[in-house]
């Protein structure tokens, strides 16, 4: 009876090792997808899709058991040039971070990436309601043609009703009489964090530190083009129609926005 019991044992035993085998080599076939930035909620999410039902818990044990893990995100440089004398306007956002409908709160900053020719200074526009990176522009100077050029690659892309809340700092760049005219002449409100305060604008910070965690840090960059190039694959292909938030309920923005525009045409 005994000896029965643990060759029946032995088996169930090996037979569950042999399950967390295939698992795990699902798992990392899923992270190496997905450019290695993939912990294990949307690791979990992705096998859910494909209609597989694992427990979380198992699944971060056996990316530990593979050293299978994302990278750590790494302090952010400030860009902000607040040191000027340019009107700036009351923070309308106010950090509610939280939109119901597509283009109504827009935010909007710079942060410089780290080449071998000199810096590359990346500005980005993401919609709060779906995290879409909706513009971005790149160049070697943080001026108002940057943040310009960002701008307006939203604007063209998602033609925005007047109301629309753009948000920033109070750098120098977005408090030109160049860019707020332009804001003002697309009807776009203005709110601006306070001075030094990043949790005014922690929305952009966190963005910034994704493209910095799942794409900068991975390289090293020889020339601004290098570091262009590969910016504009990961936010254009990854970022915006692949990449599950998990302020989304772990869907991509594009994702996102699609279910909700279907669901809206199913109620009407």
């Amino acid at each position: 009876m005994i000896r029965g019991y643990h060759a029946w044992n032995k088996r169930e035993v090996s037979k569950r090792a042999q399950e967390d085998q295939a698992l795990a080599d699902q798992i990392e076939q899923i992270f190496q997808a997905n450019r290695g930035v993939y912990g294990s909620p949307r690791i979990h999410a992705e096998l859910q899709e494909q209609g597989r039902r694992y427990g979380r818990k198992r699944i971060a044990r056996l990316m530990q058991e593979r050293g299978i893990s994302a990278q750590r995100k790494r302090r952010r440089v400030r860009t902000t040039d607040s040191n000027h004398s340019n009107p700036v306007a009351p923070n309308l956002l106010n950090r509610e971070f939280t939109a119901s409908a597509p283009n109504t709160k827009w935010v909007t900053d710079i942060t410089a990436i780290e080449t071998a020719e000199g810096d590359l200074y990346l500005a980005g526009v993401v919609d709060i309601y779906s995290r879409m990176a909706v513009g971005w522009a790149m160049g070697n100077k943080r001026d108002e043609q940057l943040v310009t050029d960002a701008l307006m690659m939203g604007v063209v892309r998602r033609r925005p009703h007047p109301g629309l809340l753009h948000h920033s700092d109070r750098g120098s760049q977005y408090t030109s009489q160049g860019y707020l005219a332009l804001l003002k002449s697309y009807g776009v409100e203005v709110s601006m964090s306070k001075k030094a305060d990043c949790y005014d604008n922690a929305l952009m910070e966190s963005f910034f530190g994704t493209v910095k965690e799942e794409c900068v840090y991975r390289h090293t960059f020889r020339t601004r083009s290098q570091a262009r190039q590969n910016i504009f694959e990961y936010l254009e292909v990854f970022y915006n129609r692949t990449r599950r938030h998990s302020a989304l309920g772990q869907v991509s923005p594009v994702i996102y926005e699609q279910r909700a525009k279907e669901d809206a045409q199913s109620d009407s």
